[in-house]
């Protein structure tokens, strides 16, 4: 019996169709809380890998095979290349049905602070079944923030990194469903950024008040809600140093300089840390600095490997 013309290609179209439904031997998926960032923030990717294959995966680096890592382009297809390679990710044993949840800050591993559109996944290698699977892709957006305040200080002798110089930027940046306040701190030498936190939401009438200390470190007093407020004190390296809460009493708080106290909050009561209204941590320092496209450090690989445990960033 003859086949007509439409009857192959009826044929070939059911068997692509049965490859993509046949279920992954290891499904790998990512998520992000948001697709917009603005240059140089923590860029928080949570991984999930889930064993499908009915046996025990044991997942390791084969030769010059990673089994773990992510796959980055621009928009329009252009790889963006890890700034280093040489990172060794430790074996896992993953059991039938086993699924592991991590998360992974790209900020360091990836240059990927110029302002556009990316497309990430996530792909994970299975030496014993000779494949590679990868996430289904998701897109950000990179951008940056107004800058409200931007100030030059040195490192005071004595404290870590004393003698450099500091660049301290505050920045708004516009989300969908708010406005939020960020602080960059950068070498002032080497261009390396130290930090872009994100403070938190900040409402539109209501200006942030900064001062510094006498040892330059920075001290933030933003509005976040009607009669709201939050305190951020920031180290010159990045590191936080205070974060706290605050109700207006009757008028604006304000900080004030005193000389026996330093800086400090007045007009305004501390909220309890337990209520809604509490900050929220912020990352830790262990992936900085990110170098600046351009600088020395840029061309210092040794100052940018890759977390040993790439995973349990």
């Amino acid at each position: 019996m003859r086949l007509s013309g439409r009857q192959p290609l009826l044929a070939a179209l059911l068997f692509a169709a049965l490859l993509q439904t046949a279920p992954a031997q290891l499904q790998v998926d990512i998520n992000l809380k948001r697709t917009l960032y603005i240059a140089y923030e923590p860029l928080i990717v949570g991984v999930s890998i889930t064993n499908l294959s009915g046996n025990p995966l044991t997942l390791r680096d084969e030769n010059r095979v990673h089994w773990f890592g992510f796959q980055i382009e621009t928009l329009d297809g252009s790889p963006i290349a890890p700034r280093s390679t040489d990172y060794n990710n430790p074996p896992l044993v993953l059991e039938p049905g086993q699924k592991i949840t991590r998360t992974v800050n790209l900020t360091p591993l990836y240059p990927i602070a110029e302002f556009g559109g990316y497309r990430l996944r996530a792909s994970v290698y299975a030496a014993s079944l000779g494949k590679s699977f990868n996430s289904p892709p998701l897109n950000i957006e990179i951008t940056e923030g107004r800058p409200v305040y931007q100030k030059s200080v040195g490192v005071p002798d004595g404290a870590p990194g004393g003698g450099g110089l500091r660049n301290i930027t505050l920045l708004t940046h516009r989300l969908p469903a708010s406005t939020q306040l960020y602080i960059r701190i950068e070498d002032g030498k080497s261009g390396s950024v130290y930090c872009t936190h994100r403070l938190g939401r900040v409402v539109s009438y209501g200006a942030p008040e900064i001062l510094l200390d006498e040892r330059n470190q920075i001290h933030v007093l933003q509005n976040t809600a009607p009669k709201e407020f939050l305190y951020s004190h920031i180290g010159l390296n990045g590191e936080v140093i205070e974060r706290k809460a605050y109700a207006q009493i009757v008028k604006r708080p304000s900080l004030i300089d005193t000389v026996k106290d330093g800086i400090r909050v007045v007009g305004a009561r501390a909220i309890a840390p337990e209520t809604d209204a509490a900050p929220r941590p912020l990352p830790s320092l262990s992936d900085r600095p990110v170098p600046l496209p351009g600088t020395e450090t840029d061309r210092l690989p040794a100052d940018e490997k890759r977390p040993k445990n790439l995973l349990s960033q």
